[in-house]
């Protein structure tokens, strides 16, 4: 599968705040499907577990946004699902750009359906590959 646009910034804004990429990607199968999640890593903290993420990258520099949110929805649900029978401890983020989360996902459609669906959001900034923040 092809990597985003953005790939190696996230990743590189992950390795900033002390994450070590354990996979790129990352390799899920679910009985005879198979799905490539664009990283994972894993974080070691003194004081708690060992926390372990997946990260499913979007640029939404395509026509639509509507379009590129309902794709990346629909890979985000099926990631999920797969994870909670293939990794049930490791979390799953949806990083998108700082602007496209400053415009669209500020929008009240786009709100409520991430607050329906339960989508971890990892927000970053491209150019200077930094994670703005985690929602």
């Amino acid at each position: 599968m092809a990597k985003d646009r953005f790939h190696n910034a996230v990743r590189n804004a992950l390795e900033k705040e002390g994450w070590t990429i354990t996979a790129d990607p990352y390799e899920v199968s679910v009985g005879d499907v198979d799905f490539e999640i664009d990283l994972a890593a894993e974080m070691l903290a003194a004081e708690r577990a060992e926390e372990k993420i997946a990260v499913e990258i979007k640029s939404f520099i395509g026509g639509s946004n509507v379009s590129e949110f309902h794709t990346a929805l629909g890979q985000f649900l099926n990631y999920q699902y797969a994870l909670e029978e293939f990794d049930p401890q490791r979390k799953l983020y949806l990083a998108i750009p700082d602007s496209v989360y400053k415009s669209f996902f500020q929008r009240r459609f786009t709100r409520s359906v991430i607050a329906r669906n339960q989508i971890n959001l990892l927000v970053y900034e491209p150019k200077q590959e930094i994670i703005v923040q985690w929602q």
